[in-house]
Parts: structure tokens; sequence; C-alpha cells
């Protein structure tokens, strides 16, 4: 999963705003830093509270303007993300995905796949999930 941000020379450093992410915008002071202060405003901002109601939209395939460069997502946080996008844009509880995609236990087994400190799913809990939701962007969270 990659984002696209316009770089923008700003006096004496730069400065990013995430083309599908408005609001999401950071800057640095040489090509280096921005690089690497770009990938951590991209992980905060899609690392939203896993309660959170917030929907982003997924990126877009290819932006192909002046200025734009490609950020990826790790994929814990992409996968974390693309799973909340799809429950919430479904309309569901957590328990109700829960029980949808069919995890055993508790609650916690579920929220543990929405939070991308703790999300890494095993293949069975992944086609489980493919199965619930036929429009999980599986191919976009591990690119």
């Amino acid at each position: 999963m990659k984002y696209h941000f316009k770089i923008t020379k700003e006096g004496r450093g730069y400065s990013a705003l995430c083309v599908e992410l408005p609001g999401c915008v950071t800057q640095g002071e040489n090509k280096k830093e921005l690089q690497k202060n770009m990938e951590e405003a991209l992980h905060l901002f899609l690392d939203e509270t896993f309660d959170s109601k917030l929907v982003f939209p997924l990126p877009k395939k290819c932006v192909t303007k002046k200025n734009i460069q490609e950020v990826a997502v790790k994929p814990r946080v992409a996968f974390a993300f693309a799973l909340r996008m799809e429950r919430l844009r479904n309309k569901l509880t957590q328990r109700e995905a829960k029980d949808l995609i069919g995890i055993t236990g508790s609650l916690n087994n579920y929220q543990r796949l929405e939070k991308s400190e703790t999300a890494n799913p095993v293949l069975e809990t992944l086609v489980m999930i493919k199965r619930a939701f036929p429009d999980f962007p599986i191919e976009q969270v591990a690119t």
C-alpha cells in the first residue's frame, strides 16, 4: 500500500502533503529528513485508534503529477487500517465483524487485528477475512 505526497520546496526546507489524505502533512530540512517524516506522518495518520469511526480512502493506484513521491505503508499498519476501513464501510461493530469473519474466543481476538502493533494474522485468518469481506484489499496491504 503506497500513498502519494506532493513535495514543495519551502525556503531552506521541504513540505509534503498527502494527496489522498487531506490533513496528513509534514516537513523536513532536507530530502532525507522529509522522507523519514512522511513515513512517520503517514503511519500516525492511518494508525487511528481501533474504536475510531473515521473512514479514510485507500490510496490511488497511480498519481502522475509533478513532484509526487510514493510512500509505502508498513504491512502491519496497512492491514490494521484496511480491516478497520472494511468494517466501517460495512457499518459493523467490532463484535459483528468478529462473528462475520468467524473468529472464536473473546472480542480481543478480533481487536488485536485492528491494532498495528498486534496485527499479524495467520493465513487461515486472512482466508476467513477475505470470505467475509470479498473487497478486502489484501493485494494492497502486501505492497
